[in-house]
């Protein structure tokens, strides 16, 4: 038997003290929680922590905890304590404010698993981990299996489905090249997409594998009488064979139209979604996306044919709005991950039931996105978003030690970095009504030689670009095969991808971090965010309409639920759509009235100490 080296009661228990401080956080801003001040002082966003009380019917939690932009809360894991001296324990609070959550019992007995997954996630994180500085050294692809998960999503790490062995196998934390078998998908049951550059499948094998391997994989068929031109050919992630092909296209496979293959040669490892590999034996190649049947946080994780089929068409249309457009091509020097080839295989029951749950019509399928290496000129890295959030074993935080490499005082370079991800988002909410939802994992920050943030690339652009619902002319040309598959929505919402993927989602855990360990407050960090963007507004006078229509600097905005989708909404249902985040009343936005910013040479902007707390 198979015994995880980390699980030691020290790791359990630190992984268990810190779920609970999240748990409390997250639920309290979604207004799940509503725990109790202990102090008459007031509470202003940003101000020192303040003792809170949470009452459940097992006994009360105490903590201490500031409050934050959006009114968010951000506890100290250390000073939680739980009922009757017991060490602070997730599921011990879940199995208390069950009823008082009003959570069914399926809901409560699933997300048990779940959260338990995630703990022994996290101990596996803090048994492997390095300090800020050895972060910092590391290549995206290896930096990809070190990220601690979700930062918003309690049960980020759930992965209904995998066992222990198939999570010490194939998760991003794992850190196990792995090579992927392929298959070969007779074409009356598969269709091939491409890019111009890739439009023909042998334009993509071509690339995508050596000619070796390419004959090995027409031998195969050839043994069996196939012919190889009536196949399209496509990688298969080996629990994604076992566990969901086999069983449910047993038919095709007796039929010889679906064929097994062997492996390629490269080795590949996955990134923080799980389901995208990148190829580390050779970087110029493709990222490739399969479809996993696991829940993990919100949705199963699949690939649904229709956008499966349409990747390749929406890269192409956000690229043709990137290349016409200097700013965006010249100035910003954004860089477009396109998603330019795929091969979609519809199950031919499945198919034709639409009231049937969608994870059995994401089962089959690859899409092939371009790498990041490439794009890179040379002294440039890349690290995702989320990876700024992450803190080193050795109490660092990596967005420190990066500031303290750049040579930068901590404001000018959280302007570099604001200036490097904000002016494209925005560019293409104002100009073109299309947003990306660039959360930490979708949006990815160039760096220079001396790890200062220089421009931005995004990626994920089937299922994470939308567009507005308003008859803009920028969207007239907009491709039928692009416009039958992006999502549109009504500018209100549209910002919400900006404020809740990007503001709400990463940066109101980077502004307390940055307060607590650069010495830049809070309100200073959002006014900073603020001046980006209304700088943004004065290069582009013309657009004066679209910022009234995009509003991102209203009072208050709506507050998306993550959680309470999961805990009261959907749980963990079946349904023929895919779910989506929750709405629970509005909170206040920090970008709304504009905080004064310190002025040139004042003494707080010197260079910043980054060893130790201020």
């Amino acid at each position: 038997m198979h015994l995880p080296p980390q699980l030691t009661p020290a790791r359990w228990q630190q992984a268990c003290r810190a779920l609970t401080a999240k748990m409390i956080a997250e639920f309290s801003y979604e207004e799940l929680f509503a725990p109790q001040l202990l102090t008459v002082d007031a509470v202003a966003a940003g101000g020192p922590a303040q003792p809170y009380r949470l009452v459940l019917p097992d006994g009360d939690y105490h903590f201490l905890a500031r409050r934050g932009a959006y009114g968010s809360w951000q506890i100290d894991p250390a000073t939680v304590s739980a009922p009757g001296g017991a060490a602070p324990d997730p599921l011990r609070l879940l199995r208390s404010a069950r009823r008082r959550l009003g959570l069914a019992g399926d809901t409560t007995g699933h997300l048990v698993r779940e959260l338990t997954a995630t703990l022994l996630a996290d101990a596996h994180h803090a048994g492997n981990a390095l300090t800020a500085a050895e972060l910092a050294d590391l290549d995206h692809a290896d930096l990809e299996g070190q990220q601690t998960g979700h930062p918003w999503i309690v049960p980020s790490k759930g992965r209904l489905g995998f066992s222990a062995t198939d999570t010490a196998r194939w998760a991003p934390e794992s850190r196990i090249p792995q090579r992927l078998p392929w298959i070969a998908v007779h074409s009356r049951i598969a269709r091939y997409r491409g890019t111009a550059e890739l439009a023909t499948p042998d334009r993509l094998y071509d690339s995508e594998l050596d000619p070796g391997t390419r004959e090995r994989f027409h031998q195969v068929l050839r043994s069996r009488g196939a012919d190889p031109g009536d196949y399209l050919l496509l990688p298969v992630h080996p629990w994604q064979w076992d566990e969901t092909v086999v069983p449910l296209f047993a038919p095709s496979i007796a039929a010889g139209d679906i064929v097994p293959l062997p492996a390629d040669g490269d080795l590949r490892l996955p990134q923080q979604s799980i389901r995208t590999f990148l190829n580390i034996s050779r970087p110029d190649r493709h990222h490739v996306k399969l479809p996993l049947s696991i829940l993990n946080t919100l949705v199963w994780r699949g690939l649904p044919t229709e956008r499966t089929l349409a990747a390749p068409a929406v890269t192409a249309w956000v690229r043709s709005l990137h290349d016409q457009d200097p700013f965006l091509r010249d100035e910003c020097r954004v860089v477009l991950l396109g998603e330019v080839a795929s091969v979609t295989v519809e199950h031919p029951v499945y198919g034709d039931l639409p009231e049937a749950p969608y994870q059995y019509k994401e089962l089959l399928g690859a899409i092939w996105r371009e790498p990041l290496a490439g794009r890179l000129a040379s002294g440039e890295r890349a690290r995702t978003l989320a990876a700024l959030l992450q803190t080193g074993s050795d109490g660092q935080p990596l967005t420190a030690e990066l500031v303290a490499r750049s040579g930068l005082t901590a404001r000018e370079w959280l302007r570099r970095l604001f200036a490097a991800m904000l002016p494209p988002l925005l560019h293409f909410l104002y100009r073109y009504g299309t947003v990306f939802s660039p959360h930490g994992e979708n949006a990815i920050v160039v760096f220079d030689h001396r790890d200062v943030p220089v421009r931005l690339a995004v990626k994920d652009f089937v299922d994470d670009i939308n567009v507005s619902d308003r008859p803009l002319p920028e969207l007239e040309t907009m491709p039928a095969e692009v416009s039958g598959v992006l999502l549109r929505e009504r500018p209100d919402f549209l910002c919400q991808f900006i404020h809740s993927g990007l503001f709400v989602g990463v940066f109101r855990y980077l502004a307390p971090l940055v307060e607590q360990r650069l010495g830049v407050p809070e309100e200073e960090f959002w006014a900073m965010v603020r001046a980006e963007i209304t700088g943004y507004q004065q290069r582009f006078p013309e657009l004066a309409g679209r910022f009234a229509l995009f509003d991102l600097l209203t009072p208050r905005i709506e507050r998306l639920c993550l959680n309470r989708n999961r805990l009261l909404l959907d749980g963990y249902r079946d349904r023929p759509q895919r779910p989506h985040a929750a709405v629970h009343g509005t909170v206040p936005n920090p970008l709304h009235r504009p905080a004064p910013l310190p002025a040139p040479g004042r003494s707080g902007d010197s260079r910043t100490t980054v060893s130790g707390a201020p």
